[in-house]
């Protein structure tokens, strides 16, 4: 059986806060299955089959249902990515076939059809994922069956499994960039707004460990289940709080309906911007450009980035799906990963998923955000931070990025106010 490690051993565990630990144990619970380190659950042996001249991976998106605005997308990346590889050889000379499945939005569909991807269609790695809900969902899955996803989206950290491939960004690549964003630029006080599953209650967890630490006030925070459209109570409650800024958590299409009503309100960018971490130009569109024009948000990629490789990015992909379409930071993540998996396999010589994991540590690719390198011993990949403000064009511009790539901390080891997350396995 290969080698499987457990990312908390060794290293210290980072615990979320107490309004954030419920909820992941529940999540957690919820999609049952062993964990990394886990050696009572021997890995399912895998019906990957490559004697032939072609291989199969799985692109596992939400095509319906509430994530489908921001998913959909990413599914259209994953697949120029594939077109480009195949018309450059394949991978070891094999060309690449995508078996392509629905989440539908529901972490237990995820975690159904990455069972399927990897036992009935007998895939060398999976693509996809959004929520964190989906991917806790999928995780014990492929360590189960000790096989690979690569997922694209920026999410909370506080976590690494050999069998997961995280190509977004990590708290320190994004948040905590934000954050520093927002007090150099004078904020003092914040509000706290996200949707009511892992990701936004852990992300909230470690705002408010380094509001406390950096003497930033937080005046309210507020969930609601992910979908929900109705955002007149709390935004009234936003208003009244008078923040300097409201630090923005929300997922899918709950996002439309909440610039609707914070336009709405005379609420204004001006007045009291919003930084936002799960909007990007796809959903723009969808909120109405001018509900959310000079709004901030925190990524790594964004369409309009300057350099070669994402001028070719941008031009292919208009040229496969349309001149009105856009790209965005998860659809680009999600385009690297599938050329940074092609990228190890040619390392390994070999679609192995131990070989590949053995093979990972060190891999770059040039992608249209700038050159991203995979760290072997989280599976995370360096990446640069940026914040970006929303024009009247639809479009997220620049407005300060770091000085290079930051490489990923997961677990927050070197902050010193993370501290209190932490405890002993």
């Amino acid at each position: 059986m290969p080698h499987r490690f457990s990312p908390f051993k060794g290293r210290p565990a980072r615990a979320l806060a107490a309004s954030a630990a419920a909820l992941l144990a529940a999540t957690v619970a919820a999609a049952c299955g062993s964990r990394a380190g886990d050696e009572s659950a021997a890995a399912a042996e895998s019906c990957l089959d490559t004697s032939g001249d072609t291989v199969a991976v799985g692109a596992l998106n939400s095509l319906s249902g509430t994530m489908a605005i921001s998913e959909t997308t990413v599914r259209d990346a994953i697949y120029l990515a594939v077109d480009e590889i195949n018309a450059d050889g394949g991978v070891l000379d094999k060309q690449i076939e995508i078996v392509a499945e629905d989440g539908a939005s529901e972490p237990t569909v995820f975690a159904e059809k990455a069972e399927k991807l990897i036992r009935e269609d007998c895939v060398a790695a999976v693509f996809g994922g959004w929520t964190s809900a989906s991917r806790k969902a999928m995780l014990p899955v492929f360590e189960d069956n000790d096989s690979l996803l690569y997922y694209p989206v920026q999410y909370e950290g506080l976590e690494a499994s050999e069998n997961i491939f995280y190509t977004g960004a990590t708290t320190n690549q994004q948040i905590i960039p934000a954050l520093d964003y927002l007090a150099e630029t004078g904020v003092e006080s914040l509000y706290l707004v996200g949707s009511d599953y892992v990701f936004p209650r852990t992300a909230n967890a470690i705002i408010n460990a380094y509001a406390e630490a950096n003497g930033i006030e937080i005046l309210g925070e507020d969930y609601v289940p992910l979908g929900s459209t109705e955002f007149s109570t709390i935004v009234q409650q936003v208003d009244a709080a008078d923040a300097d800024a409201v630090f923005n958590t929300l997922n899918g299409d709950s996002n439309v309906a909440f610039f609707r009503e914070y336009s709405n309100v005379g609420l204004t960018a001006d007045q009291m911007p919003v930084m936002s971490v799960s909007i990007a130009e796809e959903e723009v569109g969808g909120i109405g450009v001018e509900n959310i024009e000079g709004q901030l948000a925190a990524w790594n990629y964004y369409q309009t980035v300057e350099s070669d490789a994402n001028s070719a990015f941008v031009e292919a992909f208009k040229a496969e799906y349309g001149a009105d379409r856009v790209t965005s930071d998860p659809m680009e993540a999600a385009y690297n990963s599938v050329h940074l998996w092609a990228a190890t396999v040619e390392a390994a010589e070999s679609f192995a998923v131990e070989d590949v994991q053995a093979a990972a540590g060190g891999v770059s690719f040039e992608g249209p955000e700038g050159t991203v390198v995979i760290d072997g011993e989280n599976n995370h990949v360096s990446k640069t931070a940026r914040i970006g403000e929303i024009a009247d064009d639809g479009l997220l511009y620049t407005v300060w990025e770091s000085e290079g790539p930051i490489e990923p901390d997961p677990f927050l080891e070197g902050y010193d106010w993370a501290a209190d997350l932490t405890v002993t396995e």
